[in-house]
């Protein structure tokens, strides 16, 4: 048995070295999701919370509580707005799931979406030093069928005591009616971030990917496996990006999208997939493999792997082809698979492979920029320039191609995104707060800086215990057994 270092930083050298390159990314799917259950069943779950305001004396609690507190509630009355300054609510985002779609397990019923609300919360305090309230609720009526108004109307209630709505784990075609009523009617930004969060840094990854293989966006081919929530977002980002929408073929789960699919016309809730059927696919192709010959980019967010994506596909694309295949647990396709068959560069969604293309690069900074100028919405707009932000923050420590976006642990691109987030967000007058971009970068590092030293100091001080190596070893040991 290896020794265990508890950063976990290289998984492959965990196992032995007669596995396969498919056992070896078997056991580190099994190991993660075992380790998890063992780490969450040991510390109960991964959330506290803890106050930021001192206790000096008796009197305190009287001061933040009653009496004293009357003084905050008359002036809140007076003007709402006082809420973002005299309580938490400017850097406190309400992270909400019906758990009808959560990761790739489907429903999880309400509660099992709690464990991912409460990661996006953990995200969030350590990358962006923003806090957060992991919410799962129960979106079904009397019918028993999962009811989007139920969600709008609970959001609504929630708004007053938050800065901004995380949306998270909702099913299609729900998802697109709960994210577009709460943006129209919230005074605060609503953002969906497995549609919205996964476009950005999807396009921060295919902007440098496309830099390394010397290709213009406007000119590429572009084929997108899986027309859900987020490959969507994705398109619609792309295409605002430069691409041109005739050169995109999108595949869901019954074909290929285009003009004649009158099943989706139909369906008026499906309603953003119809708008690229009419833009997309021009030439109404029908099959994958016509559509990936000469393709140079293949993003893939379907269904999990390993073999939704074939390698034969890529034999068919066009000179140093882009590969993204990001379904979790498991990609469509293993990068060594894709490398074989001659991919030039390969993405997917997990932090275990190289390139890995996730939300949680995006979203901390995102909200947190937005938070800093209270912008009433997240536009595109802003999320395009998130993805600018992002690419060039790896661009300046230099990319290649098994490296094209940070990793969660270069903190300073959360910075970053959050001042071209802001910054955007004043241009486009939807800012109550018009800062400089320095200001912008200055706070939100010393936010995120601060939020790093406070769980280092809880681990320091043990407070947060070390978990038992004895316990890692028994967990790494019964998943060689099981993948032997």
């Amino acid at each position: 048995m290896p020794n265990i270092d508890l950063k976990l930083d290289n998984l492959d050298k965990l196992f032995p070295k007669k596995f396969t390159p498919q056992q070896v990314a078997s056991a580190k799917t099994e190991f993660l999701k075992e380790l998890s259950f063992a780490m969450h069943k040991f510390y109960g779950g991964k959330m506290m919370s803890i106050p930021k305001a001192p206790v000096y004396g008796f009197n305190w609690f009287n001061l933040w509580y009653t009496p004293g507190v009357s003084k905050i509630s008359t002036q809140i009355r007076k003007d709402n707005r006082n809420s973002f300054t005299l309580t938490n609510r400017a850097n406190n985002v309400l992270v909400l799931s019906d758990s009808t779609r959560v990761l790739g397990d489907g429903d999880c019923t309400p509660p099992g979406g709690l464990g991912v609300m409460e990661g996006k919360a953990f995200l969030l305090k350590y990358l962006g030093g923003v806090d957060a309230s992991a919410i799962c609720v129960d979106s079904k009526d009397k019918t028993g069928k999962n009811n989007p108004e139920k969600i709008i109307d609970f959001v609504k209630m929630c708004a007053p005591s938050y800065g901004a709505v995380n949306l998270e784990d909702i099913s299609q075609p729900n998802c697109y009616r709960v994210l577009d009523e709460l943006r129209q009617t919230c005074q605060i930004p609503v953002w969906h971030d497995d549609a919205q969060g996964t476009a950005c840094v999807t396009l921060a990854g295919l902007i440098n990917a496309l830099h390394l293989a010397g290709k213009n966006i406007k000119k590429i081919k572009l084929v997108m496996l899986g027309a859900g929530a987020s490959n969507t977002t994705i398109a619609r980002l792309i295409i605002k990006a430069g691409a041109n929408p005739k050169n995109i073929i999108i595949f869901d789960s019954k074909g290929a999208l285009h003009k004649k699919r009158k099943d989706i016309q139909k369906d008026k809730r499906f309603y953003p997939k119809w708008d690229l059927c009419k833009i997309t696919n021009t030439k109404c192709v029908e099959h994958i493999e016509s559509a990936v010959e000469g393709a140079d980019v293949l993003i893939a967010l379907s269904r999990p792997g390993p073999d939704v994506v074939k390698p034969g596909w890529i034999k068919l694309m066009a000179d140093k082809p882009i590969v993204f295949a990001c379904a979790n647990p498991v990609p469509e396709i293993y990068p060594y698979a894709a490398k074989k068959a001659g991919a030039f560069i390969v993405a997917t969604g997990r932090g275990d492979f190289a390139n890995q293309i996730n939300n949680t690069i995006g979203f901390p900074g995102i909200l947190k920029g937005t938070l800093l100028v209270g912008a009433k919405k997240i536009t595109d707009e802003m999320a395009i320039s998130a993805s600018y932000a992002i690419a060039q923050t790896a661009r300046q420590r230099g990319i290649k191609p098994n490296n094209i976006v940070p990793l969660m642990t270069e903190w300073k691109v959360f910075a970053n995104t959050a001042k071209a987030v802001g910054l955007t967000a004043i241009k486009q007058g939807l800012a109550q707060k018009k800062l400089s971009g320095s200001a912008i970068y200055k706070k939100a590092y010393d936010d995120i800086k601060l939020a790093r030293k406070t769980f280092h100091l809880l681990m320091d001080k043990g407070i947060i215990k070390k978990p038992p190596v004895k316990l890692i070893k028994q967990v790494l040991s019964k998943v060689i057994n099981k993948i032997k």
